[in-house]
């Protein structure tokens, strides 16, 4: 049987250095090769050699191919058997996998982004744009869920509901621009007292929404609304001018004046009215004279 030297391997291409050095491991298993002699190679081993480097590159290929689509890692990548890839193939998979992580590092990268801007823009939705307080319906959410926990736990909530008395004639005498500087103030203020289980939001307007998580007691509830009624009243700095903004302050409590969300906020906005009406600043909701200001 012809057989083929370590000359007709340089004449196909390849020297023998090349083929131990790049695919050593095939080489010798398929064929037995010495390095140091650089033994003659039969034609059919020849044959065999060059399919199993063909079977072992393809399937190196196939691998590489499936660890990039699940992402492959480092010690991934560490697995494929590079001694049947050779030189150029190694090359080649070297820098298709740094590109894969440079791809997989932009993606995550641009997700990130993508996921804040997400954030961001629900953040907008729920507070309101000029105070950057929470807006009615993350209120809603947040009164929702603090009933249920009431409920649960046999807590007392109070829902407070506030407006700012005559807020109109600063508008008219001052320009909506020191009427929002002052909104901005008030909100800043009405922080002041809330607690990190509390709620405090812009209903719109000059309206607000105060939400007291198991107040304690309605004396300590009273107490409150008198300090954030005395806070608010202090004089407000616009354009050189000190306006006085008087607040009217209306409180229903969980569950004695109402149990769901919708009942609390109305029997509140109910009780504002009366305390507006009798130039009281704070009234809780009694239904008997309520009646005559629902009507």
């Amino acid at each position: 049987m012809a057989t083929l030297h370590g000359r007709d391997l340089f004449e196909q291409g390849f020297t023998v250095e090349q083929v131990i050095r790049d695919y050593g491991d095939v080489c010798q298993a398929v064929t037995n090769l010495a390095v140091e002699t650089g033994a003659p190679i039969s034609a059919h081993e020849f044959r065999t050699f060059n399919r199993c480097l063909d079977d072992a590159i393809a399937g190196a290929v196939t691998e590489y191919s499936q660890r990039k689509d699940a992402r492959p890692t480092e010690a991934d990548s560490a697995t494929i058997n590079v001694s049947t890839l050779g030189f150029d193939g190694v090359k080649h998979l070297e820098t298709a996998l740094t590109q894969s992580r440079i791809d997989l590092a932009d993606t995550a990268a641009a997700l990130d982004v993508a996921q804040q801007r997400a954030r961001d823009a629900q953040a907008r939705a729920l507070h309101d744009s000029l105070t950057g307080l929470p807006n009615r319906e993350l209120f809603d959410d947040r009164l929702a869920h603090a009933i249920a926990l009431a409920e649960r736990h046999d807590w007392t909530l109070a829902v407070m509901f506030l407006d700012l008395d005559q807020f109109k004639s600063i508008n008219d005498a001052h320009g909506h621009t020191a009427g929002d500087a002052a909104l901005k103030i008030i909100a800043q203020r009405l922080l002041q007292y809330v607690r990190d289980e509390d709620t405090v939001c812009r209903n719109g307007g000059d309206e607000f929404l105060y939400l007291l998580m198991n107040p304690r007691g309605k004396r300590n509830i009273e107490h409150i609304a008198d300090s954030v009624l005395r806070t608010i009243a202090q004089p407000v700095a616009i354009t050189d001018v000190a306006l006085a903004i008087k607040p009217s302050i209306g409180i229903a409590i969980y569950p004695e004046h109402g149990v769901s969300g919708d009942q609390l906020i109305r029997n509140a906005d109910t009780a504002m009215y009366r305390a507006k009406k009798r130039a009281r600043g704070i009234v809780f909701f009694d239904r008997q004279q309520s009646r005559g200001v629902v009507e």
